[in-house]
């Protein structure tokens, strides 16, 4: 039987363990340095790695969007400051890229061990993980990507996008969403969790005050 790591790991609705890191701009202690603003916290194998290079370069070149969203990015992996720098100029001489995110250095893996990054027993490196943490230092969302599969930042930013719409409309959204291929771009409402609430919603719909296909799959558009 494979043993088991006793430690708690983080999971989403928890609040983001307090660490302190030093990164590639200076010490931040996490979660406070980005209280009140959204940040997505995101771990790579190693750097100069192909995989990973081009990781990077990804997420810089979609920072404005993320920043639009009041999202703030930040990379880790367990090497040293001086690894991260030496990267992130090579990645600036040979592709153009300035890497303008911090990236922490987690020589010690200390900080990725409490994150879940690391297999207990198998694990020398960090897996691809992604962390969405929201304004109130809430996790809500997770990713874990194998090191051998790059990952997709154009979906990071669609699960953010998502997160934000659902908080401020209090909706759900559908598979694909922006383009589910049943509804488009519209969104969902929760279930209805009582008899009265149930047979309102479908009142509503005869009156052409709802659009419910049923009292439990009613859509929305915003």
């Amino acid at each position: 039987m494979t043993e088991q790591s006793t430690q708690s790991q983080p999971f989403i609705g928890d609040r983001f363990p307090s660490i302190s890191v030093h990164t590639t701009i200076g010490p931040l202690s996490l979660p406070d340095a980005y209280q009140g603003r959204w940040f997505i916290l995101f771990s790579h194998p190693g750097d100069f790695t192909p995989v990973c290079t081009t990781e990077f370069v990804a997420f810089e070149r979609l920072k404005p969007e993320f920043q639009q969203r009041s999202t703030e990015l930040i990379g880790l992996s367990v090497e040293q400051v001086s690894s991260h720098i030496k990267w992130i100029e090579w990645i600036n001489q040979h592709l153009g890229v300035q890497i303008t995110f911090p990236i922490i250095a987690d020589g010690l893996g200390a900080a990725a061990k409490r994150l879940g990054m690391i297999h207990p027993i198998h694990g020398t490196r960090t897996v691809r993980s992604v962390f969405f943490v929201d304004p109130e230092s809430t996790i809500r969302l997770i990713l874990t990507y194998p090191e051998s599969v790059g990952r997709n930042t154009y979906e990071i930013l669609r699960a953010l996008q998502a997160l934000q719409t659902t908080d401020a409309h209090k909706v759900v959204t559908p598979a694909n969403w922006p383009n589910n291929d049943m509804i488009g771009s519209k969104l969902l409402l929760p279930a209805a969790r009582t008899v009265q609430a149930a047979q309102e919603r479908m009142e509503k719909t005869n009156a052409g005050q709802m659009d419910c296909l049923d009292w439990w799959f009613c859509t929305k558009k915003v």
